[in-house]
């Protein structure tokens, strides 16, 4: 049985319960029996072998046979900055940007933006990581931020990392712009219409470097997928020790 389950707390000894929604997957769309091995992880970093001990419509008990410290996760940390498109938009964003290995998403609020992430949105969007990362591997969960204003972020985020502006009259991101600079990379993309002046000016002005990843106007969550893509990418070409 090769589909993987996200289970939570995380797992400290020899049992597990798998509730909720992966109970109904397990047992309704999988067909599952006591007896059966399944693949757990619970974002720790871990995969584990579980087997059925016990199956009911709303809990599953699982005795762990195995514990598998692997790592999927770029070495490359980044935090995308990001004003939420709509709908369904959102969905594809989180779950590309969860596939590429970015470390963190955080909403921001900005003048021209439509959407007002709350709590229900960030459960939603946390949802959509954890379904992601069931499909593509991943073990670490990406983190879901607060939402917070956009130049407020501008300005809390530390000078010594690396921070980039998404701005279509911004210079090409090439490997230079990852030759100096530690710790994780900061990307900040704007809403449909792009930031306005003011919140350009605020970035500017706390230090960050306004980037273009080509000539094409991108929707949004275009943008911070071509961004996460391409620091990866470039980071990489420029130290050869980021896999």
């Amino acid at each position: 049985m090769s589909e993987r389950f996200f289970i939570e707390p995380p797992i400290s000894g020899e049992r597990a319960i798998l509730s909720g929604s992966e109970v109904h997957h397990l047992a309704g769309v999988m067909r599952a029996k006591i007896g059966d091995e399944i693949t757990l992880f619970d974002g720790s970093g871990c995969e584990f072998t579980g087997q059925i001990a016990s199956l009911k419509k709303d809990r599953c008990e699982l005795t762990i046979l195995e514990r598998r410290e692997f790592s999927r996760e770029p070495q490359l940390a980044i935090v995308a900055g990001v004003a939420l498109p709509k709908g369904d938009r959102q969905k594809w964003l989180v779950e590309k940007l969860t596939e590429l290995g970015v470390t963190e998403l955080v909403p921001l609020l900005t003048t021209r933006g439509v959407v007002q992430p709350g709590e229900n949105a960030a459960s939603r969007l946390r949802r959509g990581v954890i379904e992601a990362s069931k499909q593509c591997g991943r073990n670490v969960l990406m983190e879901i931020g607060a939402a917070v204003a956009a130049n407020e972020w501008f300005a809390t985020v530390p000078a010594a990392n690396r921070r980039f502006l998404a701005d279509p009259a911004g210079e090409p991101l090439t490997v230079s712009n990852f030759r100096s600079g530690a710790g994780p990379v900061y990307f900040a993309v704007g809403p449909e219409g792009g930031f306005t002046e003011a919140e350009v000016t605020a970035a500017k002005n706390a230090g960050w470097e306004s980037v273009s990843v080509g000539k094409s106007i991108l929707r949004i969550e275009t943008a911070a997928i071509a961004l996460a893509a391409a620091c990866i990418a470039l980071a990489k070409n420029g130290n050869e020790s980021i896999d």
